[in-house]
């Protein structure tokens, strides 16, 4: 008898090695959604009317969450013998995202950020068989901490309930919802003995909140007015229940032991570290308090927060923070940082037994210098298995899962990060994605439980979140050349061969970056503020950039009715005259090391003169790509003068100096109608002027100078008072036409 246990006990063992991950994390077996079957299939039939208008009664739509017996998401659609489309899923999202497929793949329709493609065929196309979807992950999840600041700041609700029908048609069901939380950290605080100026003091600006939250900064940009409590937290209710109604995940706020440092006023004896100064701030916004997750007072505060959360916004048992966030730890002893995350996950499971804690993997990547093998499983060993999920947060570029063992053990999610800052410009690792999702569900005793994307601003590069949310319910790995072909019809409504063939060079290029660790800040001098010390390469050629511009424009007469197809046409023209842009500060530089006047008058009067100008009218065209629609949207969230004034600089600044100073310049620069004419072509206007100056006089460049006088520039924009048009001006494809004729024959000769 014995021998035959041992041999049972062994066979479980290997089937748990080589089967799904879940058989090792039944601790997350309790994470399930909360609505109704019936309610959700009540919110997918909703998001339908709101998608197709009368259309969507031709959908008959259900949810049986029996349908799946391993909690992975699964969607069945038939043809009815009414020609109606009947899907049945095991999740609200399983059933938005069955159909979506449908839409994209039967129908040739699209969806996204900027416009959609719904010129559904009449009657539906007839589906023979039963068409099942179903995914490999658990988790899809979505956003990033920076997003609710560089993206989502200024949102009402309707661009919010736009956001999570999204969400839901490309299958998330794990979202972040950091929304409203001062709100209640206000109350924590004021339970404590703070009183209403040391809160004040401590909130940044709304802009800038993500970095308070982590721990990063305080009071830049502050304070948050009372009306912008009550306005999160009215939104957070709405964004919670939308969410939840779909079978989503919502992941809400713990505590990470940032404190205002008032709170030493109250407890005088607390085990309190300093930090010292975070980027190039000073300690006047940053170098935080940090308190020890080992004092007793962290149990206190981080317990009090989380029943605050659990009571107002209700819990699904996943909970977000993170500790040491672009922070170096005060202890690399392996103990420190195991009783730091055991401290922290306890303040959790405190308020709520059942608590997972979700913690973005970005500091073992940010600080690697630090978090040796060592240190890194000590901290997630704090946590017992499977009560921690990581989110392996620039997986696509550097997977940390790979040489960590699968992070020791802990469940994580392999994310594609993509965007930083929410820059404009083109960019992907379309290889990477495609590939390295598989990868990592394949890898040796794989602890991966879903795929995410988490970019730290989004409405940019719409293409890489269709393609990254549908290898989500794919099997194995798309054929890339295939995939943008499909995706071009759709988007288009169109089968133009030049437009799949524009595709295909762009895919294979700009979209294609393969330079090992390269991280996607938007390094083109037009966004930068102008040196002499621009790093400006490029990682594709740009000859397959102006091939593809050439097949857009050739296209573009019969489809510029299509909002998908101008937004594309426009971000494909910015791209171009980005690189250009580059050609011209290279003829600058090179004409002033030369002493050559007449050819570095040329150089920066077309630059300054024409092509930033041209520019500016080509981005103002377009709904997408106005500064004006991000100020109004701030504005709009004011009761008083004083809030609007207080919100228009938030909203600037972040584009611009990203400080009082300067002190992360240009890190979230945004290509806009506006922005381009009133802050990047006056920086390079200067520039060229002061160089010619220099030449003339037979004086030396002095950087020093320059930076002095162009931040007057730069700082004049954040307080200008300006107002931007909030509605597109000109004709898109007369502005196209006249660059293309004025710069395509350039383009192809500076090759």
């Amino acid at each position: 008898m014995p021998p035959r246990i041992g041999c049972s006990l062994l066979l479980s063992v290997v089937f748990c090695l080589f089967s799904s991950v879940d058989c090792r994390f039944h601790t997350l077996d309790h994470i399930r959604p909360k609505a109704s079957d019936k309610a959700q299939g009540r919110a997918v039939v909703e998001l339908l009317k709101r998608l197709l208008g009368d259309r969507s009664t031709e959908f008959m739509v259900s949810v049986n969450r029996s349908l799946s017996n391993d909690s992975l998401d699964v969607c069945e659609l038939r043809s009815s013998k009414n020609n109606k489309i009947v899907a049945v899923g095991s999740s609200g999202v399983a059933v938005a995202s069955g159909i979506y497929n449908y839409l994209k793949y039967f129908c040739n329709c699209h969806i996204s950020w900027s416009g959609s493609q719904l010129d559904l065929p009449r009657p539906l196309p007839k589906l023979s068989g039963v068409l099942r979807i179903n995914t490999p992950h658990r988790f899809r999840y979505y956003q990033n901490v920076c997003t609710f600041s560089y993206s989502s700041v200024w949102w009402n609700w309707p661009r919010w309930e736009q956001e999570i029908d999204w969400m839901a048609l490309n299958g998330i069901n794990l979202p972040l919802a950091f929304t409203g939380q001062e709100a209640l950290w206000q109350e924590v605080y004021r339970a404590l003995g703070l009183n209403q100026s040391e809160i004040e003091d401590f909130f940044s600006g709304p802009a800038f909140l993500a970095w308070n939250r982590m721990g990063n900064m305080f009071k830049f940009g502050g304070p948050l007015p009372q009306s912008w409590h009550v306005n999160q937290l009215h939104l957070q209710f709405n964004i919670l229940e939308r969410m939840r109604s779909f079978g989503m995940i919502p992941v809400l706020p713990a505590f990470s032991g940032n404190i205002p440092k008032e709170i030493l006023r109250l407890y005088p004896e607390a085990n309190v570290t300093r930090l010292g100064p975070w980027a190039h701030f000073n300690c006047s916004f940053s170098c935080s308090y940090i308190l020890d997750p080992r004092d007793p007072l962290f149990l206190q505060i981080g317990s009090l927060y989380l029943s605050q959360v659990v009571k107002q916004f209700g819990t699904d048992h996943i909970y977000n923070t993170d500790t040491f966030n672009e922070m170096t730890p005060p202890s690399s002893d392996p103990t420190y940082l195991s009783a730091v995350s055991r401290s922290v996950f306890a303040s959790m499971t405190a308020v709520d037994p059942q608590a997972i804690w979700l913690m973005q993997g970005w500091l073992f990547f940010s600080d690697a210098a630090f978090w040796k093998p060592a240190q890194i499983q000590a901290l997630l060993h704090g946590v017992p298995l499977g009560r921690m999920i990581v989110l392996d947060l620039f997986a696509e570029t550097e997977p940390i899962f790979s040489y960590t063992e699968s992070f020791y053990g802990q469940p994580f999610i392999w994310c594609m990060l993509h965007n930083f800052g929410g820059n404009s410009g083109f960019f992907g690792t379309v290889e990477s994605i495609n590939s390295g999702p598989f990868k990592a569900l394949h890898f040796p005793n794989s602890t991966m439980v879903g795929i995410g994307m988490t970019p730290e601003g989004i409405e940019q590069n719409p293409v890489m979140y269709e393609l990254m949310s549908e290898l989500a319910w794919r099997k194995e790995p798309v054929n890339l050349s295939k995939w943008v072909s499909l995706y071009a019809v759709r988007r288009y409504g169109s089968t133009q061969e030049t437009l799949t063939a524009a595709w295909r060079l762009l895919f294979a290029s700009v979209y294609n970056c393969t330079v090992p660790h390269y991280r996607n800040h938007n390094h083109s001098p037009l966004v930068r503020r102008p040196s002499f010390h621009m790093n400006p390469g490029l990682w594709y050629d740009p000859a397959d950039l102006y091939k593809a511009w050439k097949l857009i424009i050739d296209a573009a007469p019969s489809l510029m009715s299509k909002e998908t197809f101008r937004y594309d046409l426009v971000d494909v023209t910015r791209q171009v005259l980005q690189v250009l842009t580059t050609s011209f500060y290279k003829d600058i530089t090179d004409a002033f090391q030369k002493q050559k006047l007449p050819e570095l008058l040329t150089a920066g009067g077309v630059l300054v003169y024409d092509l930033l100008p041209e520019l500016n009218r080509l981005l103002s065209s377009d709904r997408n790509f106005l500064l004006g629609t991000w100020l109004e949207q701030a504005r709009s969230l004011a009761l008083d003068e004083k809030e609007a004034q207080l919100y228009d600089m938030n909203a600037r600044n972040q584009l611009t100096l990203w400080g009082p100073s300067g002190e992360i310049l240009d890190y979230a620069s945004k290509e806009w109608g506006g922005l381009m004419e009133d802050y990047y072509a006056q920086r390079w206007g200067l520039f060229v002027h002061m160089l010619v100056e220099c030449l003339e006089s037979g004086q030396p460049f002095k950087q020093e100078t320059f930076n002095q006088a162009v931040f007057q520039v730069e700082r004049g924009f954040v307080y200008n008072s300006r107002k931007y048009p909030t509605k597109p001006q000109g004709d898109t494809y007369e502005i196209v036409y006249r660059i293309f004729l004025k710069y395509y024959p350039q383009a192809l000769k500076r090759l």
